[in-house]
This record gives structure tokens, C-alpha cells and sequence, in this order.
């Protein structure tokens, strides 16, 4: 049983060189660890404390003050970052710090998402994560890790936003990469994408499994939450998707529909949002393999709460030439209302393409979660409809 296992792990290990563009799929995986190379050199930018003294930190990050973390000339691939953040969640907000990367000069950014979702934490929230490109460590879910390759031909930026209207007191990081004299010619650029939407019901109610009537049907996507609308060339590979769900009923009956190089009706048409994330009947546990998983689960009533599901796609990545429009339904047919968010991972062909704007502070702000006295008012609101007085339990129709 051992030997079975560990023959696992070594094939996930070895396949990594897919989540990285063409050309250079030698430099991160097991099997090109004993290749001996010239012409690289590792480099590293961090926050140390340049006197030499321990103070390795940036320092009070006033609100609204954008901060360079990193910024070289050249050719090169990040590999490995590292950052933590002081204070802790509850008191910096981690949904309104904005990480931003830039390409080879590009005036625009490639990557754009608020710090905690992008390296797998929802909602302001601190919470182990583990997958192969990203996660998150001790202690108490706060130290951000990527392995995301990240390659450059001209140089490259890092810098985050404080828009959290706090101090941001400590700001540590490692950015590790690698100088080369020059980038493959088929290497694609690393781009990020942060969306987040309180979706809409339909006018006759949330329908979920046809407890109201009879459901609709929604064949070319109408209305879908959208994770990335991609247009240039390359490959899609990943998803963090964060739901807070505002009622029990299960909130994952909406299919993936992705759209690919202009295609009317969906390219690839999913049966189900956990289907698409590789798991199935309605899950509700803790589950973490490198490629998908569960990162979190609600502890309510039903499906009511938070969940943080993921999907990388390591050895099975969506290739495009045109254009890449992923989609996924809020609930069959868009019938629930649910608090989304979701962060999409690229690799696209140079120069790249402007990002559409990500959703403002007001519109990114969690919702709180739903309460019992919440539930009882419901209940009040059923009685009410009913006409009723004295014994009613909640289930007469």
C-alpha cells in the first residue's frame, strides 16, 4: 500500500512541468533535477533588512499607497514567492490588499486579484491550503506560498494596493526567479484573474431541484457567473472558486460551460459544479489532492455557508487560440442567489491583453454569515404567508 502511494506522488511530482509554459518545462520538475545547466542564475528579491540589522520587513503600508515588491530587467522566471502579512485577518482585511504583476513593460497588469484569494483564502479568512502550484502555511493559515512560473522576456513588476484603510504594519516576502540570457520564443506570460458577483434568482425563486415547479433550461449559458474572458492564445490552468451561500439547499447544481475561440454554445459542457471540480454527490469534507479539492467546508445547516473548492488543470490544461470564456450557472438555470468569487489562472502568448477591472472594495466586501434569529424571521414570513395561527412547522404547501 506504501509503494502504491509513493508511485503516486511521484507521478503528480513529475507531471508539474505541464502548469508551466512550453520551453521551459525542464527547470521545475523531478525528472530535469539531475540535469547539470548553463547559462541560468537564481536571484532573489525579498524584504530583508538592508543595515543588516532583523527588522526584514516593510513597514507601515499607509492606505491607498501602492508598494514595489519587485522589479528587474531582463529575461527570467519567477518561481517560488513567499509573503506573510501582519496583523492577522481580522484586523487587515487581506480581501483589500491588491497584488498586481506586470510583464515586459506592459502599461497594463497581467495579474489582478486581492491578495488572500489569489493564494487560496476566501473571504478575509486565514485556513491551510495545500495544492501543486499554491498554499498556504503556519501558522494559522498565514504564510502565502506560489510555485507558479512566471516568465518574463523584458522585465518584470510586482506591487500591491493598500485599499484595506488600515496600516498595513509588516509586509515580509521572498521573490525568487531565475536570470537567463533569453526567453524561449513559445513561452507564454503567467496572468491572473479575480471576479466576485452576488448573483441574481430567477423571478419565480430559487428552483433548486424543483422544490418551487417545474425548472427551466439555460442550453447556451444565459446569465452564468463569469470566471475569465480571455482573448489572445494560450492555456487555462485553474480556479479558485469561493461560495457563501445564504440558504441550506445545495448551491453546486449550476454546470461549467466553457467557451472556447468564439464557439456560440459551449465548447465543453459540464454536469455539475463539483463534477467539474473531480468530486461528486454534494460534498461537504475537507479534501485536498495537488490538482483539486476542498480547502473549506460550512459547518451549518445543509449547504448554508462558506465553501473554498479548487481546480488546476496540471496535466489537462484548456488550450485556445482565439479566445477563452469560462462560465459556470449560480444553481440550475441561475436560480440562487449566492455570494461568488473566483480567482482564473493563464498562461497567455505575449504581449498579452488588458484585464477587465475587478470588482471594486464595496462590491468585494463578504457577506456576513446567516444567523439563527435570520432563520426564525423566515419562519416568521411563512407563517404570515400562510394565514395561520397556531401549529404550523414549516413544511405545509
Amino acid at each position: 500500500m506504501e509503494r502504491r502511494y509513493l508511485i503516486l506522488l511521484l507521478s503528480l511530482l513529475l507531471t508539474v512541468g505541464f502548469v508551466i509554459p512550453a520551453g521551459a518545462q525542464d527547470h521545475g520538475d523531478l525528472a530535469g533535477l539531475a540535469r547539470i545547466r548553463s547559462g541560468l542564475t537564481t536571484k532573489r528579491i525579498s524584504s530583508y533588512d538592508r543595515t543588516g540589522g532583523n527588522n526584514d520587513r516593510f513597514e507601515n503600508i499607509k492606505p491607498g499607497e501602492v508598494r514595489e515588491l519587485f522589479n528587474v530587467k531582463g529575461a527570467g522566471m519567477i518561481n517560488h514567492i513567499w509573503i506573510t502579512i501582519a496583523p492577522p485577518p481580522e484586523q487587515l482585511n487581506r480581501n483589500d490588499i491588491i497584488l498586481r504583476m506586470y510583464w515586459d513593460g506592459n502599461s497594463f497588469p497581467s495579474v489582478e486579484s486581492p491578495i488572500g484569494p489569489f493564494f487560496g483564502q476566501g473571504w478575509n479568512e486565514s485556513y491551510p491550503f495545500s495544492c501543486l502550484p499554491l498554499a498556504v502555511g503556519p501558522k494559522e493559515g498565514r504564510a502565502l506560498v506560489s510555485y507558479f512560473v512566471m516568465p518574463f522576456a523584458k522585465g518584470a513588476k510586482i506591487e500591491i494596493e493598500n485599499q484595506t484603510g488600515a496600516l498595513i504594519r509588516a509586509f515580509y516576502y521572498y521573490v525568487d526567479y531565475v536570470e537567463m540570457k533569453e526567453l524561449p520564443e513559445d513561452t507564454g506570460r503567467f496572468c491572473a484573474w479575480y471576479n466576485h458577483e452576488l448573483t441574481e434568482a430567477l423571478p419565480d425563486g430559487e428552483n433548486e431541484w424543483g422544490t418551487l415547479g417545474r425548472q427551466g433550461q439555460n442550453p447556451k449559458g444565459d446569465r452564468n457567473y463569469l470566471i475569465a474572458d480571455i482573448k489572445g492564445k494560450g492555456h487555462f490552468v485553474g480556479v479558485n472558486y469561493y461560495v457563501h451561500s445564504p440558504g441550506p439547499m445545495w448551491y453546486g447544481e449550476g454546470d461549467d460551460m466553457i467557451f472556447i475561440d468564439g464557439d456560440d454554445k459551449p465548447t465543453l459542457h459540464g454536469t455539475g459544479t463539483e463534477d467539474y471540480f473531480n468530486t461528486s454527490w454534494c460534498p461537504q469534507v475537507l479534501y485536498n489532492h495537488p490538482y483539486f479539492g476542498y480547502a473549506r467546508v460550512n459547518d451549518d445547516l445543509g449547504w448554508l455557508g462558506r465553501t473554498h473548492v479548487y481546480r488546476f488543470h496540471i496535466s489537462d490544461p484548456l488550450y485556445f487560440e482565439k479566445s477563452l470564456k469560462f462560465t459556470i450557472e449560480h444553481g440550475h438555470n441561475n436560480c440562487l442567489t449566492l455570494d461568488l468569487a473566483s480567482v482564473a489562472y493563464w498562461y497567455q502568448a505575449a504581449p498579452g491583453a488588458k484585464l477587465p477591472p475587478i470588482p471594486d472594495k464595496a462590491s468585494r466586501s463578504p457577506k456576513r454569515f446567516i444567523q439563527p434569529a435570520d432563520i426564525h424571521r423566515w419562519r416568521h414570513e411563512w407563517r404570515k404567508s400562510r394565514d395561520s395561527e397556531g401549529q404550523l412547522w414549516g413544511n405545509e404547501r
